[in-house]
Order: structure tokens, then sequence, then C-alpha cells
């Protein structure tokens, strides 16, 4: 998930100058980077892409932000006819897209593989504290704990089938949110996608983020991480080439006008993760990324151990605690 501004929202803060000589080094026409922003799967969107052509740049931006609509139309929850939603309704999906298919079988991998502390079937618990602090005088303190007991017994990635010609949730009252993942898959797809299109630099930012290469001067792509709680305070530059970043911060949803709940939900107990405000991981695809950041907010201190994310793909782990700035765990 994407976190909110001022809470280390990761930002794009050096995207190179024109390099002579095009990609491949000195001795010709400049190369420069061409830059599209908006808004993309309800987060801030970017796209920054060289090419010597502003023509050729913008019809591979509009064929990648094509893209990013056909993914969602499968993964949203927030679009009542998406693919994810129709799953939810019914409890059981036939002839699934293969997308989804691919992108729920990384998913219960990730949570075989983080012992649970990732797991796309929380959505139950996401339903219950929204509808709780929805609620004109809701307890300040959260659901009863006999409904937070109930929904979290809905939660069990093992209860998830997964085949390529169909996708069952074997409880009644299941519910699967792809919204801790399926923006690094996006990400990943789109970076790809262009590619596939002949570019050797690109940076994509559709939540999460993905490097392709470097930056038009030759340089790493340059990334801030803001300050916790200090609205445009960079507390940390992170050097992307060929590599993912994304952030799971608790900040991304409260649900409470005190901040004591979000949505970084522990599967294992119902509750709030409650040791990490914000994690940022460096890896090479935005998809694992994404999952990673999420598990490792759920896990807490205890659960990042440098050798267990060496073991997971991290190339740099950052983790931010309250009082400002990060802590570099790898």
């Amino acid at each position: 998930m994407a976190a909110a501004a001022g809470v280390g929202l990761p930002a794009l803060i050096g995207q190179g100058k024109a390099a002579p000589g095009g990609p491949g080094g000195p001795g010709g026409s400049e190369v420069p980077v061409w830059r599209w922003t908006g808004t993309a799967l309800g987060a801030r969107a970017e796209l920054a892409v060289a090419h010597p052509d502003p023509a050729a740049a913008k019809r591979l931006v509009g064929l990648a932000l094509g893209e990013v609509e056909r993914l969602e139309a499968v993964f949203s929850l927030y679009r009542p006819d998406s693919v994810v939603a129709r799953l939810n309704a019914r409890g059981q999906l036939d002839r699934p897209p293969p997308e989804l298919v691919e992108l729920l079988a990384r998913a219960q991998a990730w949570s075989r593989r983080t012992h649970g502390a990732f797991d796309v079937t929380v959505q139950p618990l996401w339903t219950l504290y929204s509808r709780h602090f929805a609620r004109q005088g809701a307890d300040p303190d959260g659901p009863p704990h006999r409904e937070v007991e109930a929904a979290a017994g809905l939660v069990d990635h093992r209860a998830l089938e997964v085949a390529p010609d169909r996708v069952r949730l074997l409880r009644p009252g299941m519910a699967v949110t792809l919204n801790g993942i399926a923006q690094g898959y996006i990400t990943d797809r789109v970076a790809e996608l262009l590619r596939a299109q002949g570019l050797d630099r690109v940076f994509v930012t559709l939540g999460e983020m993905r490097a392709v290469g470097r930056s038009a001067d030759g340089l790493p792509w340059q990334v801030g991480l803001r300050t916790p709680g200090k609205s445009g305070d960079v507390s940390e530059r992170i050097e992307l080439a060929d590599a993912a970043l994304a952030t799971s911060s608790a900040a991304g949803l409260w649900f409470d006008p005190a901040g004591r709940f979000h949505h970084l939900f522990d599967p294992r107990s119902g509750s709030c993760a409650r040791d990490i405000r914000a994690v940022s991981v460096v890896a090479e695809r935005a998809c694992d990324a994404d999952a990673l950041s999420t598990a490792l907010a759920v896990a807490g201190r205890l659960g990042l151990a440098e050798a267990t994310l060496r073991e997971l793909g991290v190339r740099q782990a950052l983790v931010a605690e309250g009082g400002g700035g990060h802590k570099r765990l790898l």
C-alpha cells in the first residue's frame, strides 16, 4: 500500500537531465526525460521515460495508462464490477483472468514465506473496523473482542484455493483484498510493458516504484523518503537502478480520528500492527517489495532479522518507528 503524504511517502527527487548521445553515452543528440503525473489506483502516479521523440513518448505513456485501467478492473475493491469484487460476493470464480491467478499464487507464496504475516484474506477485518468506526458514537476502543475474533476466524490464506480454472474461498464470509500487493504488481506490468516497447530508461510510480535502467544522465534514479510526521522533509535518499521500492505505512489509512486503528492488520490476531509506523523495502520487483513491506510492518521488530530479509530477497529495508527519521535495517 502507498503511504500517506508526510508519513514516509517516497518521491522521485532526481530523474536526470538530457544526456548527450542517448542511452549509450556521449556523441549524439540529447535524450530528454518525458514525465506524466496524475492519479492511478487511488494514489499519486508518475511515469518518466527517456525518449528522443515526444510523440512516441506520449503514445507509450498512453499505452501504459491503458494497461493500468485494464488491470484495475481486475483487482480493485472500489469498483463493484471488478473481478475481485465478484469473487468476494460469490465466494468462487470460474475461468478467472490469468493475471488474478498469477497474483493470488504469488500472494500465497509470500504468505507461506512470511509465516502468515502477509495474507490477502484480511478483508473481513478491514470491513469490520471500517463499519465500526463509520457508526455514530462508535466505541473509540474499537470493535468488540468477539467480533474481532469472528472476523479473524475468516482470515486464512490456506483456505484460498487457486487454480487456473477456478478461484474459491473455502469458508463462507471470507474475502480477499489485493491492496497490499496489486499496486506493486501493476507497477511491474507497466515497467515491463514499456521495456518490451524498447525503452531502457523508465521510472514508474503507481503507489509503488520501479526503475528500469538508469535516468537519462546515466546515474541511478534518486528517490527520497520523507520524515514521518514532517511533510516535505526528506530523511533518506535511495538510488534505484533496475530495482523497485515499496512503502507500507499505518497512516495510509486510519479508521478512527485518534489514529489508533489502521489498515495494516496482523492476520494471526486480528489486531492492528503496533510496533512500526512505516516500512520501505527495495527489491528486484515492485510486487515483491509491496508484499514484503506489508509483511514486515506486521511482523514488527522481531520479524526483521537481517538474515531473514536477505533470504526473502530484500536489498534494502528502512523502518520508521516514531520520533522522526528512518532506521536502516539492511
